[in-house]
């Protein structure tokens, strides 16, 4: 274990994370290779009144840590056991370690769209896979986890909720491969992408999962020329099946500047968003809706497309599918209501932070969110802000000893 102090070499690099716009200032980081560690961690915040917070890669930071800073990002270790489908992985381990070690036993992990993700935040999130559709919340597949109580005590257990996770242990899928990639289409066809792209996603199977995104692409020679300098619509597809080029049919159509849909191995499934994977300042939030009616995409048009007062990616998830299953959460703002009917789509919006400020930002989603008819919200897609424990079901952040 090493520990770093404000001014101390390294203490900058060690606080360093995926979301720049935050600034933390710990007053002791504490780099642990250990479950022991992470405990030795908790017992010294819990002496000197300090509150604890942890980091991996720092993509769900929402708040500055000010006490003690629990860093995992060496803690990487992966287990398979490959008779019973099952992952055992340390606290600071990111996706793309258990996509390589998983692949090797023919088996997935339920991860997200981005691999360098950390696998214990994004699982306290709820965990919406690129499989999710078919599987179900990656959520639900853990079996197990240590977890340093308050106290600084080791326990395995399978609540999540109260407690830093050292390690986690959940099932994998027996899956190799996927139809996948996306769609680009250019910016005047922007509203015909939208409407068409929804009316394709009313009645799609439980194997196909797919988002769509719009876009702001800067004019820099390290943007691919078919999309540089304009507002794309990006449609992002993850089917386990045989006839995927049947089904993405009318979505090309449309005549895509970009189409790389093919079958892939699900190590290379990272690629279907390729998300950047330089750290930047961001912030961003969502909300649920159980339908896109021609006024929403109205609202996202007018305050996410071409001519939007601040740039904005914008993205659409299909929900649906095993989410609305009977044994499946309820991601409402306040009711337990028919998950099917209730949200069947999100709408994230992300926008990065440049000299204007977060302000100017938070007023530009605000415009865009009063005009949706929402039914809740997702602690998954808040970035960069303080969350409202009034209306939201599940939180990306790793939980902290309840005490401090």
């Amino acid at each position: 274990m090493q520990t770093f102090t404000p001014g101390q070499d390294g203490y900058r690099e060690e606080i360093a994370g995926f979301q720049t716009g935050i600034q933390s200032t710990p007053k002791l980081v504490v780099a642990a290779r250990t479950a022991d560690d992470i405990a030795e961690a908790v017992r010294h915040a819990a002496a000197h009144d300090l509150r604890v917070a942890v980091q991996a890669t720092g993509h769900g930071l929402r708040a500055p840590a000010d006490g003690v800073l629990i860093s995992t990002t060496r803690m990487q270790a992966v287990e398979i056991d490959a008779v019973n489908a099952v992952a055992r992985v340390e606290a600071g381990t990111t996706w793309g370690k258990v996509l390589e070690a998983a692949a090797a036993h023919g088996l997935a992990p339920l991860s997200g769209s981005a691999p360098g993700v950390g696998v214990v935040g994004y699982t306290l999130g709820g965990g919406f896979s690129l499989l999710g559709r078919r599987y179900g919340l990656a959520a639900g597949q853990v079996r197990s986890a240590d977890v340093v109580t308050a106290d600084g005590a080791i326990e395995r257990t399978t609540d999540l909720g109260d407690g830093v996770i050292a390690s986690l242990e959940f099932g994998l899928v027996r899956v190799t491969s996927l139809y996948g990639g996306g769609l680009s289409f250019d910016t005047p066809k922007l509203p015909e992408v939208l409407r068409t792209w929804r009316d394709w996603t009313a009645d799609l199977p439980d194997a196909l999962t797919t988002s769509l995104a719009l876009i702001p692409y800067p004019d820099l020679p390290m943007v691919p020329e078919p999309l540089r300098g304009k507002h794309i619509a990006h449609v992002r597809i993850a089917h386990l099946g045989d006839d995927g080029p049947r089904l993405v049919a009318p979505l090309r159509a449309l005549r895509p500047l970009v189409d790389t849909l093919k079958t892939m191995p699900f190590t290379d499934s990272g690629s279907i968003a390729a998300e950047p994977p330089h750290p930047h300042a961001y912030l961003g939030d969502n909300r649920v809706v159980a339908q896109l009616p021609d006024t929403t995409i109205d609202a996202i048009l007018e305050h996410a497309g071409p001519g939007a007062p601040v740039p904005t990616v914008l993205i659409v998830d299909l929900l649906g599918g095993a989410y609305a299953r009977p044994n499946g959460p309820d991601f409402t703002a306040d009711s337990t209501a028919d998950f099917t009917a209730q949200s069947r789509y999100t709408i994230r919006a992300l926008s990065v932070l440049d000299e204007s400020g977060p302000d100017t930002v938070r007023r530009a989603h605000a415009e865009l969110f009063v005009r949706l008819t929402a039914t809740g919200r997702l602690r998954s897609f808040v970035y960069g802000q303080p969350l409202s424990h009034v209306d939201l079901k599940f939180s990306s952040e790793h939980p902290t000893p309840a005490a401090r």
